[in-house]
């Protein structure tokens, strides 16, 4: 079978937007210390939302038949829960094709890096992680605006 990059040529900019989100389960110790500020890293949600929005911008170098679009703006929003804190972020752009794959690496990427700041909490006594778990990435919301 041969691979190809669909053809959108013939297809019309238009406005579009995708929203997915996804959770990371964190013991509640992490928890604790992500809200007062004490992970050793620095805040976990400021660098997870950097690590969002330059993930968004590279998903075409990341998935290798996803288009690149013009990303018109990006957003992101953490709620620290009671077990877990959930990402959403928000891709717009005016464009050919979604942009979904930019939201779902966008949120995979901040749960990653969730993961990488807070990792030493989370390990057991033998270096493992039997409770951190991401989950639930998914698309909430994709909306385009036809002519």
């Amino acid at each position: 079978m041969k691979i190809n990059m669909i053809d959108v040529s013939a297809k019309e900019s238009i406005p579009r937007t995708a929203t997915a989100e996804g959770r990371i389960v964190l013991k509640s110790n992490t928890l604790e210390k992500i809200k007062n500020n004490q992970i050793k890293k620095g805040d976990p949600l400021i660098v997870a939302e950097i690590a969002a929005i330059n993930a968004v911008k590279e998903t075409p170098r990341i998935i290798p038949l996803c288009h690149q679009i013009p990303i018109s703006g990006i957003e992101t929003n953490f709620e620290i829960n009671d077990d877990s804190i959930t990402a959403r972020v928000t891709v717009k752009a005016v464009a050919k094709t979604g942009a979904e794959m930019e939201a779902i690496v966008g949120v995979n990427t901040a749960l990653t890096t969730i993961w990488d700041m807070v990792k030493y909490l989370e390990k057991n006594e033998n270096g493992q992680y039997p409770h951190t778990l991401i989950e639930k990435v998914r698309v909430v919301k994709k909306t385009k605006n036809e002519p």
